[in-house]
């Protein structure tokens, strides 16, 4: 190579050099200007940050001072961010549908009254669909609880093989801005229809405090005031069948509530006609029940809440009717007219780790109620047997359930209930008197009926539930009644965030 060519070939490798140096500072400056940005982005975000955390507790400050003008939001981590969510938060103007397992996580929530995106110009309309399968062992036209005078309701198992379970269709809306309004049916298995809820509300007449009247799910308990497909398992406790035969719907006038401090604490107080079980109908005016329940509740740090409740309940019967069999297992109708009084207690524990209940959560319940019925035993009202007998009649009963459900896994929940009644011994005055013998009231003989349960689900979202649940029913303890159920559940349109 020629010293002419070697020079012009080192006169481009040095422009070339020349070149590249500008460029490698253009980029370190470049890279220094990003990181300038983004120490600037970063300090304007913390800043924005404890704005809004001074803006939450003043806004937690105003909701517990007034905590009747919190609407009721879905699940919340803690009474805290609940309290704050519920009063920040406006209704949605286009609601959506309520997640399966929409309820608050927070007892603080249950303060607010839900307006089920009640803003809206339109209606809010909601619709549960449920059906399920079943495996049963024993008939189910044969069940019973031993022990129990027969309720007529909601009892037992259901039926064999596939069937619509209970469907609901809600429409609700506000009326004007004091009173709201809903209205909840349900379809059941056999195809009939029934009202579960027509209710008005009125917010704002007292403070802190709530009127309902029309036909409403009592506040007792704690499970009584949650519709069917927010239940963890497909059915009721053995106590709510046996007891009341099924959840209360009272017709009539509830008041409650919810003093103004920082831990919740609700009172409540309800009246109405008295007709549905243990009640009973008899054509007459005036009250034929009344109840009174308290809730205490609180947050456990950030990852844990509790509620705990006292409920009492009575109840006036008038030729409250039954079918059984006498000594010789001829059918006979009795029927019992009194007074029917029941007290119980009722808890929950919620844990979610800091507040974040979406991938693992555990949850505990339990309730315990106990009844107390005295007056009058008429037996053979139809004169069947041509014995007709009337005596005294009085009678102690217990009943509790204890459930525990864990989410161990995102969508995957498992959970175990065990239940027991007891029916004790009751007093009937024409077996103490001689006039018949305890062969002639064989459903009210002495029992002890229990049952387990094992629940396995799965949501593939919010909306959708698909359930596995295992049972062996002790409720006629010489039999076993073995049952395998699976169920659906799906929730369409806007649908009001659950109580705690």
């Amino acid at each position: 190579m020629s010293v002419s060519r070697l020079a012009a070939a080192l006169g481009v490798c040095l422009l070339c050099l020349s070149l590249q140096r500008p460029a490698r500072a253009a980029d370190a400056n470049e890279l220094e200007q990003v990181k300038r940005e983004l120490a600037e982005l970063r300090r304007s975000y913390e800043a924005r940050l404890q704005s809004l955390e001074k803006r939450i507790v003043e806004l937690q400050a105003q909701a517990a001072q007034s905590p009747q003008a919190a609407p009721a939001v879905p699940s919340a981590p803690t009474a805290q961010q609940a309290s704050v969510v519920a009063a920040a938060a406006p209704a949605a103007a286009q609601p959506q549908a309520a997640p399966i397992d929409a309820g608050a996580a927070s007892p603080v929530e249950a303060a607010a009254p839900s307006t089920n995106a009640a803003t809206a110009f339109n209606p809010s309309i909601s619709l549960i669909l449920a059906g399920s399968y079943a495996n049963l062992s024993r008939n189910p036209d044969t069940y019973k609880v031993q022990g129990f005078v027969p309720t007529g309701g909601e009892v037992g198992p259901g039926v064999r093989g596939f069937s619509v379970g209970e469907s609901e269709l809600g429409i609700s809306a506000n009326i004007d801005p004091t009173f709201s309004g809903q209205l909840t049916t349900s379809f059941a298995a056999d195809n009939s229809l029934s009202v579960e809820e027509a209710w008005f509300q009125g917010t704002g007449l007292v403070e802190g405090g709530k009127l309902r009247g029309g036909r409403f799910l009592s506040g007792i308990g704690y499970l009584n005031e949650h519709h069917a497909h927010t239940w963890d398992f497909i059915d009721a406790p053995l106590v709510y069948q046996a007891f009341f035969g099924g959840p209360i719907k009272t017709d009539g006038l509830q008041m409650r509530w919810v003093a103004p401090t920082d831990r919740f604490f609700e009172v409540g107080a309800e009246i109405g006609s008295g007709t549905s079980f243990p009640g009973s109908s008899g054509g007459r005016n005036g009250i034929g029940s009344a109840t009174l329940f308290a809730h205490l509740g609180d947050d456990i740090g950030t990852s844990a809440s509790w509620r705990v409740g006292v409920s009492l309940l009575g109840h006036r019967a008038d030729d409250r009717r039954y079918d059984d069999v006498d000594a010789a297992g001829v059918p006979v109708t009795n029927s019992f007219s009194g007074r029917t009084r029941t007290w119980g207690v009722d808890g929950i524990y919620k844990w979610a780790p800091e507040g974040n209940a979406s991938q693992r959560n555990f949850i505990v319940q339990g309730e315990f109620f106990q009844r107390r019925e005295s007056g009058t035993l008429a037996f053979d009202t139809l004169g069947a047997t041509n014995g007709t007998s009337t005596g005294d009649y009085s009678a102690v009963q217990n009943g509790w359930y204890l459930q525990a459900v864990y989410q161990f896994m995102a969508r995957w929940r498992a959970g175990v209930r065990y239940d027991r009644l007891d029916s004790g011994s009751p007093r009937i005055g024409q077996v103490e008197s001689g006039v018949l013998s305890a062969a002639d009231f064989p459903i009210l003989q002495s029992a002890r009926p229990s049952r387990t349960s094992l629940m396995f689900d799965f949501s593939p979202s919010e909306f959708s539930r698909f359930r596995l649940q295992l049972g062996a029913d002790r409720s006629n303890p010489a039999l076993t009644d073995r049952q395998v159920f699976l169920q659906y559940i799906m929730s369409l349109g806007a649908h009001g965030a659950h109580t705690f």
